[in-house]
This record gives structure tokens, C-alpha cells and sequence, in this order.
């Protein structure tokens, strides 16, 4: 079956980095699209960002310059590398796969089990 696990979540201070990665297992990886969501306490699940299976990358306005998405078909794996972390970037990151890129998060089939991000000095 289809499965997708996070890792790579933590404490980082303001201005900090962190790297997510997603795992992905049961299904043609490179054939995937792969998107980034997030939430944030008290607040709707949000697009991030998305890599294409051909390797386009796609980013909300917010992120934009800070955040970069990319694919590793042979480790079947896609990263989030965050930098310049800022408090409001503070949520639970999701990944989550569909054939295409799309930042609705209702059009994707499968998801991953979140990851605490959390940015305070």
C-alpha cells in the first residue's frame, strides 16, 4: 500500500534551517507528484510547496527564496530544505502524493503523518 512517512522536524531558532524529508513506498515514486502542507494551531491546512514528477517545483508566495523542494527518485524521497525559518512558518508539515502538482490539499490521495516544525527564539 501506498505510504509516505516524514521525518526531519524540530526546534530551530529564527532564522534557523531544517530539512524535511518524505519517504515514499508502494506506489511508481517517480511517477508522483509530491506536495508540502502545513498547519498551524487554530488555522486551515495550508499549501507549501510541490515537486512535479518531472522535477518542477512549485511554492507559495510566503515561502518563496526561503524554501526549496526537491526528488530523489533512487532513495524514492523528497525533501523540504527550510531556511530562514520564521515563527509564523511554526506547524505540523505534511507530504502527501497525486499524478500532478496542485495546491489543493483535497486533491491529493495519500498522506504522510505530519512533522513538528517549531520556530521561537
Amino acid at each position: 500500500q501506498v505510504q509516505l512517512v516524514e521525518s526531519g522536524g524540530g526546534s530551530v531558532q529564527p532564522g534557523g534551517s531544517l530539512r524535511l524529508a518524505c519517504a515514499g513506498s508502494g506506489f511508481t515514486f517517480e511517477k508522483r507528484a509530491i506536495g508540502w502542507f502545513r498547519q498551524a494551531p487554530g488555522k486551515e491546512l495550508e499549501d507549501v510547496a510541490c515537486v512535479s514528477p518531472d522535477g518542477h517545483e512549485y511554492y507559495v508566495e510566503s515561502v518563496r527564496d526561503r524554501f526549496t523542494t526537491f526528488r530523489d527518485n533512487v532513495r524514492f524521497t523528497a525533501y523540504l530544505q527550510m531556511n530562514w525559518l520564521k515563527d509564523e512558518d511554526t506547524a505540523v508539515y505534511y507530504c502527501a502524493t497525486r499524478a500532478e502538482c496542485s495546491p489543493v490539499a483535497s486533491e491529493f490521495d495519500n498522506w504522510g503523518q505530519g512533522t513538528q516544525v517549531t520556530v521561537s527564539s
